[in-house]
């Protein structure tokens, strides 16, 4: 018999988990001892925080990260065939959500393995109900190109995409570029396109502010290497 695979979420920064996540979460995973994550170091850590400090030692972990190959994620996922339950947990908030374990879960439904996915905070969710944007079309585009030409291009299809369609685009960003992001944007979108920045959300310090681009241009923002979300519409 398959084991079962749980999606487990991670808080979005260093809150304490019971504050972000429903601790009976917690509880639902206490007998599972493989867990598939991003970073072992920090998934550790988290699991200690839970209540697997004790047998923290006695747990197997398996890591996968944007390096990994497909036959990486296919012998972690032979573990579902000894009947035994894993559980996968990205860097911070949502599994298999912009994340390298999504390979894992398509293995899992492949294999007849029952997913079970558990609530928590999903910055992308979050920031599209504060923003005050389209809510009922929308779109999650994830990362756009480093290169400066080639994400202004982008930037520019998102904004017609959203104009066209009246849909709300959500983009991420890693921290260190999220200033650059945010300047393109202003330089290539119409003055009236509204330009939501969501950072550090559920932190102590989170900013959540929708403007056009026009009155981000007058007022100016410097984000300095925070996590944030970014969502443009151009619709009516």
């Amino acid at each position: 018999m398959n084991g079962r695979l749980f999606l487990v979420p991670a808080p979005l920064g260093d809150n304490p988990p019971e504050e972000v996540i429903p601790p009976y979460v917690f509880g639902q995973i206490a007998h599972v001892t493989a867990f598939a994550v991003e970073d072992i170091r920090t998934a550790r850590r988290y699991l200690s925080r839970i209540g697997f400090r004790g047998k923290i030692d006695t747990l197997t972990f398996y890591e996968i990260s944007e390096h990994s190959s497909m036959q990486d994620i296919e012998h972690i996922a032979e573990h579902f065939s000894e009947g035994l339950d894993m559980a996968l947990i990205s860097e911070a908030g949502m599994p298999a959500v912009a994340d390298p374990g999504a390979a894992l879960v398509a293995l899992a439904h492949k294999a007849g393995v029952e997913v079970v996915p558990f609530p928590g905070p999903s910055s992308l969710m979050m920031a599209l109900m504060a923003s005050g944007m389209n809510g009922q079309c929308f779109a999650f585009a994830g990362y756009v190109p480093a290169r400066t030409d080639a994400r202004r291009r982008r930037l520019k299809e998102l904004e017609n995409r959203s104009r066209r369609n009246s849909e709300t685009q959500i983009l991420i960003e890693t921290p260190y570029r999220s200033d650059a992001l945010l300047q393109d944007i202003l330089s290539v979108c119409e003055p009236s396109t509204k330009v939501c920045v969501a950072a550090d959300i559920t932190l102590p310090g989170q900013y959540i502010r929708t403007l056009t681009v026009a009155g981000w241009r007058k007022e100016g923002l410097v984000i300095t290497k925070r996590p944030a979300v970014f969502l443009i519409y151009a619709g009516i």
